[in-house]
């Protein structure tokens, strides 16, 4: 079965689903107003364990340059409008979902 991946902006809520069934919802950190998250459909297309700094310890890169799905080594940023238009998730999270999703899960952010 196929996963697929929601993002719902308002929520600030990554919805993971496999077969079109809910499996796990994970809070998230967007983009701020002056730099926001994209909306539209991607695709994950690498994943880079410990990518250092600000990124926490795993990188899910976007279809889209320069975006993507990371850790975060500001816990407290979780929830917020805080990032320059990537997605942040709890270290732990980011870690559970790349190991469950493949290269190609389609993500869409609305």
């Amino acid at each position: 079965m196929e996963y697929s991946l929601i993002l719902s902006l308002q929520q600030r809520k990554i919805n993971l689903f496999r077969g079109g069934r809910l499996i796990k919802s994970y809070p998230v950190a967007i983009g701020k107003a002056s730099t926001p998250t994209p909306k539209g459909t991607f695709s994950i297309e690498s994943k880079t364990p410990n990518p250092g700094g600000l990124y926490g310890n795993m990188w899910l890169g976007l279809s889209k340059p320069r975006y993507g799905i990371h850790g975060t080594n500001d816990p407290q940023s979780i929830g917020k409008m805080i990032s320059k238009g990537c997605i942040r998730m709890y270290n732990e999270d980011v870690l559970e979902l790349s190991r469950i999703i493949p290269i190609g899960t389609t993500i869409t952010i609305r």
